[in-house]
């Protein structure tokens, strides 16, 4: 029977399109990426000496990339083939972006069908939109994979010719992204001017104000101390981060900084003088709601209110859209199409009354710039939206809370303004400051309030927005919704309550998730759909680290910033990265060529001319990388903290150096510097406190009695031990270096001990090192096999061990006090999982007329199950641990010896990649790319 073949990325996707499309089609998932990129490294033999060799890519013709099929997708294209041989017809049904596009492609590459092809695409995954797209197919884009096949190779660049710089002088293992680079860069930037910052004191004078006139019930009013004698009081804006007050001139007004005799003189003062209205000023107020969600707007209000991470909202928001719930999330346009637009205002009139719908719909433009307007904004899906109680009982946790807040954010956007009044008042009085001379000084107060008359879109939602500094948010809260009481110029006012205020300015805050989103959206840096992997990249790699909802950058983050600024600083310029995503754009849009553009980055312009895109590239990354050989790597790696003290970024983690204080030896004083310290809490006096604390270089304890040597604790590259030191050898007279060698080699090799968790380097002593240096400590020999029995200290903690078997023991003090019976106890026990102890038994039912030990019933990690010390057998589940009998019981551990060992099976190799020619099909046929000679 003939069927139509359609195939999308996802295997849910995949359901919720069948069950819409019906008979006569088949829908299968690619499940992402088919075809990537090989690893150098996997490239077949002939290959790997030849133009693809160094980045799987020939960037001597053409940038030809050289694809292979992921091991993990061979069986997944072998299902796909299949699929297709019946089918009269293949319809292409990935998303449409670049990425989308970009699949669509490969599986035609991969697949070669001789049936016809069409491009089926959509936003949403309703009935009505997949019969939509049914009827509307189109072709292949092939400048929206020229786009993406340019970037996936413009990355591959990037990160094959800087990652290795920062392995020779940084750290093995570390890596460079187009974008990450820059995020991190950014995020390091704001802890400098943490770092930087210097915070100042200052005050400021409140009061508690009523109208005269007025009864005593009517509310009264706060206001703040704005002018005292002519000159502007400070307030937190007005310092700068040095913690000084912003330059002042002819120009500008005179700012008066409070202290606190002057402030609580001033508040004083005041307390009995005659307050009037000085100024009054009242407008209208009106507030737009917020655009409907684009993808980063999305993850940045999820990040707010939701308390959700950038990776977790993307994956939350797959699964919605996959289902079926809302329109693709991968878009930066907030434009919604005439249905939504009709769906939300009727919503709205629904649920809110008509006078919450304005009279003509609201329209938004995207404000980013290349934003892919064939995208609608994030909505829920369908013509006629689902309201959030109606999906109640099929979504719950974060995707009911996401559902809900792209809901109400929709329907927001298309209700009316939020409106109402602001009233903006000055009072003052007059009254001697003793602090500021004899006479009187005329003192003015400032107070504001909003009156909301009509609430408009507030009734469904309200924007959130990131944390300020501290003196800014402090300030701004005073506007919100305060009602002042009915007065006029020149009315008494009552002052029921003065008082004096200190306050500290604060740093810049770190950012958030969400402020890192919006700041890289601002820029232009990055495309929305990738900021979650760009923010889980620069985490995983250990270039930041999140406390709670703020991003602080490693220590590692300002050593691979620091080269990459001062050595490469085209690559990490924000407006440089930014052009770059604009010309891939262009691309996209085939009013650039891949070619030329990626000729113009990698290899730059030889003529010295501004040649167009990549910013105007002269130097190539290529000749930018080869021409940076003499970078030094300890100037890179260091970090000036101040007072002769200096951070050393090292290859096990950062430490201290104290030029100032040197040992017997002449090397500085070192540290090390602990993980949860902030780079902006490291300050010259926590740096002393940490030089001071750690003892530096070794520790003598002791002699040890019984060989003489001396004993000393210091500290390794994997934590403090004990040592003894193995004097030198005793060498003829003009001894050659081969002599000394042999004469080393032959001395008894010194016994080392790591210390227990208990220990400190500051605190140990010689008892404890002498302990430490005699494990392992032999506990006895095992009767039944004749096997010795040692308890020591291992990387992972205390533990038994006979021959090849070794157990954990459940502490440090076991290793010194463990007997040989209590040692054959827990050799009777099963084997457990590393660190894991066993369970205590549930019955004991026994002993096995086989073995003749005793038989007992523990629950195990795949349930109950009986055990005799040797042998396992899981329960079946007609057994109950309660009714389970001795008989039971031994036929379950006589069946399991009759089974043997379960064998383990080998894991099967990847295959060889499949060579496979980079020729780009396209729906229609076309040139193709020539495949690399053989």
């Amino acid at each position: 029977m003939s069927h139509k073949l359609v195939i999308v990325e996802s295997p849910a996707k995949a359901r919720t399109i069948a069950g819409y499309l019906g008979d006569g089609y088949t829908v299968e998932a690619s499940v992402g990426h088919i075809r990537d990129l090989p690893q150098p490294s996997e490239l077949p033999a002939d290959m790997k000496k030849g133009p693809f060799g160094k980045f799987a890519v020939d960037v001597d013709n053409g940038f030809q990339p050289y694809y292979v099929v992921d091991a993990d997708k061979r069986k997944k294209v072998a299902e796909l083939r299949k699929a297709l041989k019946g089918a009269d017809e293949l319809l292409l049904a990935t998303d449409e972006d670049r990425e989308g596009e970009a699949i669509a492609w490969h599986l035609l590459a991969e697949l070669k069908p001789t049936v016809p092809v069409k491009r089926m695409v959509f936003h949403e995954i309703t009935r009505e939109a997949i019969q939509r797209a049914l009827t509307t197919p189109r072709d292949l884009d092939q400048a929206l994979v020229d786009a993406q096949e340019t970037r996936r190779i413009l990355d591959r660049l990037y990160g094959y010719e800087l990652s290795p710089v920062l392995w020779r002088k940084v750290r093995q293992g570390l890596s460079a992204g187009r974008v990450q680079s820059v995020a991190t860069r950014m995020v390091v930037e704001r802890e400098r001017e943490r770092m930087a910052f210097r915070a100042a004191d200052y005050w400021d004078v409140k009061g508690t104000f009523r109208v005269a006139a007025q009864a005593d019930d009517v509310a009264a009013f706060d206001a703040r101390l704005i002018q005292l004698g002519g000159a502007r009081v400070a307030t937190g804006r007005d310092f700068d981060d040095r913690g000084e007050l912003r330059g002042q001139g002819a120009s500008v007004q005179v700012v008066r900084k409070l202290d606190e005799v002057t402030a609580t003189a001033t508040a004083a003062a005041l307390a009995g003088s005659d307050f009037r209205v000085l100024e009054l000023e009242t407008k209208p107020y009106t507030r737009r709601p917020a655009a409907p969600f684009t993808t980063s707007t999305l993850q940045q209000e999820a990040a707010r209110k939701l308390r959700m991470a950038s990776r977790q909202t993307m994956r939350v928001a797959q699964g919605l859209y996959e289902n079926g719930y809302i329109t693709y999330m991968r878009t930066d346009s907030p434009v919604l199409s005439t249905q939504a637009i009709d769906a939300a205002r009727r919503q709205a009139a629904e649920l809110y009354g008509p006078e919450y719908v304005p009279e003509s719909p609201r329209v938004y433009a995207a404000k980013a710039k290349g934003a892919q307007e064939a995208h609608e904004a994030i909505r829920p899906a369908g013509d006629h939206f689902r309201t959030p109680a109606q999906v109640a009982r099929e979504l719950s946790g974060d995707q009911f809370k996401l559902y809900e807040l792209i809901w109400k954010r929709t329907v927001a956007s298309q209700m009316a303004d939020v409106r109402g009044s602001t009233a903006s008042v000055r009072l003052g009085a007059s009254a001697v400051v003793a602090p500021l001379g004899d006479a009187p000084t005329e003192a003015v107060f400032a107070a504001s309030g909003t009156v909301i008359t009509f609430r408009g879109f507030l009734a469904a939602y309200e924007e959130g927005h990131d944390a300020e500094r501290y003196e800014e948010r402090d300030a701004s809260r005073e506007d919100r919704e305060s009602r002042l009481p009915q007065m006029a110029k020149g009315d008494a006012l009552d002052a029921v309550a003065l008082g004096a205020d200190g306050h500290r300015t604060s740093p810049p805050p770190r950012y958030t998730e969400a402020s890192l989103v919006k700041a890289l959206e601002e820029r232009g840096i990055g495309r929305p759909s990738t900021y979650a992997a760009t923010i889980s990249v620069i985490q995983d790699r250990g270039y930041v680290t999140s406390r709670g909802q703020a991003l602080v950058p490693s220590w590692l983050a300002f050593a691979v910033t620091r080269l990459l600024e001062e050595n490469f600083d085209r690559l990490v310029d924000y407006g440089f990265t930014a052009e770059m995503e604009e010309d891939l754009d262009l691309i996209a849009a085939g009013e650039k060529d891949r070619v030329e553009w990626l000729t113009l980055f990698y290899f730059g312009d030889p003529a010295g001319g501004a040649g167009g895109g990549a910013g105007g590239v002269v130097t190539g990354l290529r000749d930018l990388v080869e021409g940076h050989g003499e970078i030094d790597a300890r100037e890179v790696n260091s970090v000036d903290i101040g007072d002769g003290v200096t951070l050393r970024v090292g290859r096990y983690g950062p430490y201290l150096e104290d030029t100032n204080a040197t040992g017997e030896d002449g090397t500085p004083r070192r540290a090390s510097v602990p993980e949860d310290l902030a780079p902006d809490e490291l300050t010259v006096a926590k740096a002393r406190e940490l030089l001071e604390t750690q003892p530096d270089g070794d520790r003598v304890l002791g002699a040890d009695p019984a060989s003489g040597l001396t004993i000393v604790a210091r500290t390794g590259r994997y934590g403090p031990y004990v040592t003894e030191l193995v004097p030198e050898p005793e060498l003829a007279e003009g001894a050659t270096a081969t002599e000394r060698k042999k004469a080393l080699a032959a001395l008894p090799k010194p016994r080392t001990g790591s210390l227990l968790k208990s220990m400190q380097l500051q605190t140990v002593t010689l008892d404890d090192a002498l302990r430490l240096l005699s494990l392992p400590r032999v506990v006895g020999v095992d009767p039944a096999t004749g096997e010795e029995i040692t308890a020591q200290n291992g990387r992972y903690g205390p533990y038994l061990k006979k021959g090849t078997d070794s157990r954990t023991l459940p502490s440090e003090d076991a290793i010194f006090e463990i007997s040989l019976e209590e040692a054959l106890a827990v050799y009777a026990e099963p084997k457990r999982g590393r660190g894991a102890p066993s369970s205590a038994a549930l019955r004991e039912l026994g002993a096995d007329p086989v073995s003749g030990k005793p038989v007992v019933v523990k629950d195990g990690r795949f349930g109950p199950y009986v055990t005799d010390g040797e042998t396992n057998a899981t329960l079946r589940k007609d057994d109950a641990v309660e009714s389970v009998t001795l008989e039971r019981a031994a036929e379950l551990l006589a069946e399991k010896r009759a089974r043997g060992p379960v064998k383990k099976t080998a894991r099967r190799s990847a295959g060889a990649a499949t060579r496979k020619a980079p020729a780009k099909a396209g729906v229609k046929a076309g040139a193709k790319k020539a495949a690399p000679k053989k």
